[in-house]
């Protein structure tokens, strides 16, 4: 097996995982559900294959919810953290990781903001990342 590149964890120190590849796709989710699932403005996530992605400890602590018909997301049942979401279709082979979660230092090349519709009204967007609605 691959050495991490990256480590991370939920706030408890429970759950740990490990990630043997880069990164992807960095974006930042101003959708409802990830609003609410950070109790932020907006979930900040970056992509790898599920074959990078291992739980190292604490996966009796990892709950899912099915939070619409194609996304299951995971979270640790002691503190809350969320950990990743997965989804059915045409990207089932990734899982998304929230950044916010990594313990190693990471700093994307690219990042943009993802369902800027929905954001959240006290929220102004004010970097220049690109914006696409999903």
């Amino acid at each position: 097996m691959n050495s991490p590149l990256h480590r991370g964890s939920c706030l408890c120190g429970g759950v740990k995982y490990e990630v043997t590849a880069e990164i992807e796709a960095v974006s930042h989710c101003h959708c409802v559900m990830c609003r609410k699932a950070h109790g932020a403005a907006f979930g900040t996530y970056g992509n790898v294959r599920l074959e990078h992605h291992t739980f190292v400890q604490g996966m009796s602590l990892v709950k899912c919810y099915q939070s619409s018909t194609s996304v299951t997301r995971m979270f640790c049942a002691a503190c809350g953290s969320p950990l990743a979401w997965l989804s059915k279709g045409n990207i089932s082979e990734w899982i998304a990781i929230p950044l916010g979660t990594l313990d190693s230092a990471y700093v994307p090349q690219k990042q943009k903001h993802i369902h800027t519709s929905s954001k959240a009204a006290w929220y102004v967007i004010c970097d220049n990342w690109p914006q696409k609605e999903q």
